[in-house]
């Protein structure tokens, strides 16, 4: 008798009401341990410092092999499951056809670039001279005075900066050849060993996602398999889709550039195609060179090239994301927006590449997290009624009225 009384004081006292039984006690004091983990990892971080060299050595291959692999393995599983093609036939034959590619690319393709990109860097004082002059006669009107000045100044600034940027590599260069070296080296193990990875997850990838549900418990390993499931599946329709919109941007424009006879129209293409992956902003930036191209050659050739840039975008906007993509990331605009600038500040050229399918990593896993609590929590009750997620249970079904004889 004395053990339930002493209980219930215990529970019913406020100390009990505010910190024992209290949620939000508890997250509170979850977050402040979380925070002072993080500090005190913080503090011994040099501890980690090999494990980020082991981490930076190893993961531009298995980037490189990941992109890869999202690429060929819906071929493989395809001639494996419909054609009953052993997967590593199919694997070794596309792997022949990349030697052949790699090849045809050093012998043809690559020599065309190097002489149009070294074009474009002997004549590329010369076009931004005349861009400034074709800038300046546009506003020779004394209204524009100002404006004009303000344009100088920002011209300028570019070029001091270009130049100081170009002399800090040269420099940097000679007096860190270790770092060079190191770079060097890290490209080189990036390329051999890529391709061995890439052979092995696409033979035995399949088995990955219950290699790390096998980590966890039981109980979690359903819920854990469907969210790398969901991530898996997610990531592979952003990377196909990005490279495969990508190439045809690089196509439309090579050919849309050659058509107009616009200088350096392959590289330019080319140009353009990497820079899409940058979503919204890089394609408006990639047409920047060809604006100073073209505005070098004429005024005519100027306006060729926004009707080429106006019908790639047309294309691209109506007909090839909408194929490739659609809205498989389920992102608005806004969202994307915001997530490529916080990326972009905090982690440069890098986090813009990366920030999208990293951002559907956690918003996937965030989601089915909080999903699980929605149902255990029994605060959400009335919404997973109304979303079809739960029944009403029995006791608050009403019951039907008799029918009167």
């Amino acid at each position: 008798m004395s053990e339930k009384h002493e209980e219930k004081v215990t529970v019913g006292s406020w100390f009990g009401r505010w910190f024992i039984n209290n949620k939000y006690t508890i997250v509170m004091l979850n977050v402040l341990l979380t925070v002072l983990v993080l500090w005190a990892l913080n503090r011994v971080s040099f501890i980690f410092d090999p494990v980020a060299a082991f981490i930076g050595a190893v993961l531009p291959a298995i980037i490189l092999a990941a992109v890869q692999y999202y690429l060929m393995n819906p071929l493989v599983d395809m001639l494996e499951h419909k054609y009953h093609v052993p997967r590593t036939v199919t694997i070794i034959v596309l792997f022949l056809l990349v030697v052949g590619l790699i090849i045809w690319a050093a012998v043809t393709l690559i020599p065309m670039l190097q002489s149009q990109i070294q074009g474009i860097i002997d004549n590329w004082p010369a076009y931004w001279k005349a861009t400034e002059n074709a800038v300046s006669n546009w506003l020779s009107d004394p209204q524009m005075k100002s404006l004009r000045t303000s344009l100088q100044n920002y011209s300028d600034q570019i070029q001091n900066t270009l130049l100081k940027s170009a002399n800090s590599a040269v420099s940097d260069t000679v007096t860190h050849l270790s770092t060079a070296v190191n770079v060097i080296t890290v490209v080189f193990m990036t390329v051999l060993t890529a391709p061995i990875l890439l052979f092995y997850m696409l033979k035995d990838g399949r088995q990955l996602k219950g290699k790390l549900a096998y980590f966890f418990p039981i109980k979690y390993r359903a819920k854990i398999s469907d969210i790398l499931s969901d991530i898996n599946s997610s990531i592979a329709a952003y990377v196909r889709g990005q490279l495969i919109v990508a190439f045809w941007v690089g196509v439309m424009f090579s050919i849309g550039y050659s058509v107009v006879g616009l200088n350096y129209g392959l590289t330019l293409g080319i140009v353009a195609a990497v820079l899409n992956l940058i979503p919204y902003f890089g394609t408006f930036v990639a047409v920047i060179p060809a604006f100073i191209i073209a505005l070098f050659d004429s005024t005519g050739m100027l306006f060729k090239v926004i009707i080429v840039f106006a019908i790639e975008q047309t294309v691209e906007s109506k007909v090839v994301s909408p194929l490739v993509l659609g809205n498989k990331m389920n992102m608005h605009p806004i969202t994307t927006i915001l997530v490529l600038v916080g990326a972009s500040a905090v982690w440069g050229l890098w986090g813009v590449i990366f920030a999208i399918p990293i951002y559907a990593i956690f918003k996937i896993a965030f989601q089915r997290i909080f999903d699980s609590y929605r149902i255990r929590s029994g605060l959400y009750t009335d919404d997973l009624i109304a979303e079809g997620l739960v029944v009403k249970p029995q006791d608050e079904v009403e019951p039907p009225l008799d029918k009167e004889d």
